[in-house]
């Protein structure tokens, strides 16, 4: 009982001590920004059974999802992954979740029945380790395909009409936001993850403006690297893409 406190309270204080730094930094732990978490905002739950994590455990996974920047909610043990077929990538560590429950030892079960009583039950607290589907490799596609993200809480019409009426492939997820000129596509983390709901629109209308300058379309440069003149020129046509219409989203 003694060892199973202190190692209770130990798990608790790393939490603890794990949240004060976020907040001094002028974080919070529990909201995922997009610079800083991938995925949606969703509840931490385990890829192999579907089981969502509950009490301290989803503090804990939720600031190492912020923290490491992991593209989905989901967690294996090392054993579950090798028996879903895969595997952690050498390297990785994981994060320390705790599991507690109650269990009647055998002799206690035995005496309470001879002393007519009912079996006093010991509490346990038992430490493992789960890492990230992004940490493993050769997973089935189920464990890895994107969770359900929650739906937004800010929708303008008229912004959504021009999104749809653009016929662009358009996905929403990830954890950053992007125009693929190679794939044709444009990609945005889900509106949960922003800090501000209208900076969704603003980024997705940002994305936009690049995806009209593939060549099937307006044909501009966008082979340029980050800080050539082309990269700037191309930053700047779809800014102008941006602030025109998120005038009307004021």
């Amino acid at each position: 009982m003694r060892k199973e406190r202190i190692e209770r309270a130990s798990l608790y204080s790393e939490v603890t001590n794990r949240i004060i730094a976020e907040l001094e930094e002028g974080r919070l732990p529990w909201v995922q920004p997009w610079d800083n978490a991938a995925c949606g905002c969703t509840m931490p739950q385990n890829a192999g059974t579907a089981r969502k994590y509950s009490g301290i455990n989803v503090l804990i996974l939720w600031a190492e999802v912020v923290a490491k920047g992991y593209a989905s909610q989901r967690w294996l043990t090392y054993r579950q992954a090798e028996a879903a077929g895969g595997n952690v990538r050498r390297g990785e560590k994981g994060a320390v979740i705790c599991y507690a429950d109650r269990f009647t030892p055998k002799a206690e079960t035995e005496a309470a029945r001879g002393e007519d009583r009912e079996a006093r039950q010991v509490a346990f607290l038992k430490r493992f380790v789960v890492f990230n589907v992004d940490q493993c490799e050769g997973l089935p596609k189920a464990y890895i395909t994107p969770m359900v993200s929650p739906d937004p809480v800010l929708a303008i019409a008229e912004a959504d009409a021009l999104i749809a009426a653009s016929g662009a492939h358009f996905q929403i997820g990830g954890a950053e936001a992007f125009y693929s000129p190679s794939h044709d596509f444009v990609q945005v983390p889900p509106q949960a993850a922003f800090q501000a709901p209208i900076n969704w629109y603003r980024t997705a209308l940002h994305e936009l403006g690049h995806w009209t300058g593939h060549g099937s379309r307006l044909d501009r440069d966008q082979k340029g690297g980050f800080g050539s003149d082309s990269y700037a020129k191309e930053e700047l046509v779809a800014l102008s893409g941006q602030s025109a219409p998120s005038a009307t989203l004021q």
